[in-house]
């Protein structure tokens, strides 16, 4: 198989098992073709809690760069397997721009990821602003309480809960369109925004 084939074949964040059903090959011939495109510089690899392999493949690798979803790998058990990379150049983005980036991108399972952010280090006026800008305030604090439920979180600034949360008359909005809970209809009532997750989408975080 040629590169340029197997390369655009094979963009994105994978697992060894999901390079060899993409591709309709075994084992070995799915380590060769990684480990092919590794030699010339289009592959990253990361290791999942579970020890797992994960692979990010593309072009830009050759040149450098970092992307929100390996870094999202990085921290969370929530692994973003497939799906289009977003590459950074020139610098790390922040906690701050991996939460926001994750709600813009309306991308369920990036979300989901995107949650164990809140176990890093954030500077919540930063935070408050960047989501300010980007119109999701309130559904960056609707996932930061739902967070809490789940798992230890940093605590959240005080001043970006009084800023964002809405007063009683502001309309409902969502964070996926057309999902709401069953099971946190609290958090959504106190934010005024819908989540899109139920107690069994949480369940990687147990």
């Amino acid at each position: 198989m040629k590169k340029e084939h197997l390369l655009k074949k094979l963009e994105g964040v994978h697992t060894l098992q999901s390079v060899m059903s993409l591709l309709h090959v075994d084992k070995q011939k799915a380590i060769y073709y990684i480990h092919r495109l590794r030699k010339e510089g289009y592959v990253k690899t990361a290791r999942a809690t579970n020890n797992m392999r994960i692979y990010s493949i593309s072009f830009e690798n050759k040149l450098g760069g970092t992307s929100y979803e390996e870094l999202l790998n990085a921290v969370s058990p929530v692994k973003l397997s497939t799906g289009t990379v977003h590459r950074v150049y020139g610098k790390v983005p922040t906690a701050e721009e991996m939460l926001v980036h994750a709600v813009k991108t309306k991308s369920l399972r990036t979300i989901l990821a995107a949650l164990a952010l809140f176990k890093e280090e954030i500077d919540w006026d930063a935070l408050y602003r960047l989501a300010k800008a980007n119109h999701c305030e309130r559904q960056i604090g609707a996932l930061y309480d739902l967070a809490r439920k789940i798992m230890r979180t940093r605590r959240m600034g005080t001043r970006f809960r009084h800023l964002a949360i809405p007063k009683s008359q502001h309309a409902f909005g969502y964070t996926i369109p057309g999902l709401k809970s069953k099971d946190f209809q609290d958090i959504e009532n106190l934010w005024r925004v819908h989540l899109p997750f139920n107690k069994t989408d949480l369940e990687a975080y147990a």
